[in-house]
């Protein structure tokens, strides 16, 4: 019998946006472990700069988060999706560079973690407004889905390989691979021939005017309040252990580098599992309800963090148990979320909205990093990573009572 594709598979241009963001997500996760590692390893970091380094990825969104969503809006999203990929390789690739040279220092991972950062910011608003330009409203939870498996099968490689790589390598040079997957990313945007919609070019106002409506309709709706009040809890108290991860079990723990690379592979192990359930779980019990239960389970694991103790095997174990469990439940959420978020904002205000949820939901993590190192040298590191945790939870329980939670699925606007 000859196979056939099925569903979104038979979207050729779907299937390059695929590819190109798997391949890229696996360099993402290489960077992901080697840059920290750098950071730790090389350069000697303090929890107090490695704070620093985990801001700087995201305080981009708020001096850029509300224009980059005009800007979407106001031109094609294809065109900016290629350009920020080229951008960030460029600026990767200094990382190793300087390594060869001799000439690295943690100023430099500053800058270079800044500029990815506004080029990031660009990038997220443009291609969480691109898939819907692609697919049917129908199918933007199974288009979600689908990228979230590529997520997924990019995170089960690239830790483990990252974490190989560091040590045949050096954390530095492990990096070259993310700007190769860059340009593929980048080449798979410039293959994909789709017409996005026209563009109204009339009655254009201040950049900054036309930011602030997209954060009025964010604000005006009580499904997507919610949703950016949940995420904005997530993303705070979630940087504390996105901060302090790497130091934890490298430092703390006393495991080797390549165990933090099985333990993220071992996360995107689950987060697959979570994507391929997603869609038959988001049936069953609604897109709502599924968004909000899934992040409280996903906080619940979190707390095998830092109450993890006791010999090494014990520790590794309810690290893994907490990877295993807790990355399937975020994945589930993930999709949810965005699908939700997607179905909910009319065409042409899709830049300006995601924009805006990057502005009120990213903006305050790079507070939630600084302040995770300030706790972490006061009170340690498993007192921060607690904390973190419960706020995490807070936001799951945010969302189930809220109005949210009513919702099943909705029609795209």
């Amino acid at each position: 019998m000859r196979w056939q594709l099925r569903g979104l598979w038979k979207n050729p241009h779907f299937r390059q946006l695929w590819m190109g963001r798997i391949v890229s997500n696996l360099g993402n996760c290489i960077t992901g472990i080697a840059l920290p590692l750098t950071a730790v390893l090389v350069l000697s970091a303090t929890p107090a700069q490695m704070s620093i380094l985990s801001a700087l990825n995201g305080i981009a969104v708020l001096f850029f988060g509300l224009v980059a969503g005009v800007w979407v809006d106001r031109l094609r999203r294809r065109p900016i999706l290629i350009a920020t990929d080229l951008g960030r390789a460029l600026l990767i690739s200094s990382i190793p560079a300087a390594a060869l040279l001799g000439v690295l220092h943690i100023e430099q991972l500053y800058i270079v973690t800044a500029l990815v950062g506004v080029l990031t910011v660009f990038f997220s608003a443009a291609d969480a407004s691109f898939l819907p330009t692609l697919v049917q409203s129908q199918e933007l939870v199974e288009g979600n889905s689908k990228l979230g498996i590529s997520d997924s099968l990019a995170e089960i490689i690239g830790p483990a390989l990252g974490g190989l790589l560091v040590q045949a390598f050096s954390a530095p040079l492990a990096i070259v691979i993310d700007t190769l997957t860059f340009l593929w990313s980048a080449l798979c945007f410039a293959r994909i021939r789709t017409e996005e919609p026209s563009i109204a070019v009339k009655q254009r106002r201040n950049a900054w005017v036309e930011g602030i409506e997209g954060l009025h309709f964010v604000l005006k709706s009580p499904q997507l309040r919610a949703l950016a009040i949940s995420a904005g809890l997530f993303n705070f108290f979630g940087m504390f252990i996105g901060t302090l991860y790497a130091f934890y079990v490298v430092r703390e723990l006393g495991a080797a580098p390549i165990i933090l690379g099985l333990l993220t592979a071992a996360g995107g192990l689950s987060a697959l599992v979570g994507a391929a359930l997603a869609e038959r779980v988001i049936r069953r019990v609604g897109l709502g309800l599924t968004a909000g239960a899934a992040l409280a389970i996903y906080g619940l694991m979190g707390l095998l963090l830092p109450l993890a103790s006791g010999p090494v095997i014990v520790v590794i174990t309810l690290l893994f148990i907490s990877q295993l469990v807790g990355d399937s439940a975020i994945s589930i959420h993930l999709i949810a979320e965005l699908s939700l978020r997607q179905m909910l904002v009319p065409h042409h205000l899709l830049g300006r909205v995601n924009a805006s949820f990057q502005f009120l939901t990213l903006g305050i993590a790079p507070f939630g990093a600084l302040l995770a190192g300030v706790i972490a040298e006061l009170g340690g590191v498993r007192l921060t990573l607690l904390i973190g945790v419960l706020g995490v939870i807070s936001a799951g329980l945010a969302l189930l009572f809220s109005p949210v939670r009513q919702v099943r699925e909705v029609e795209r606007t």
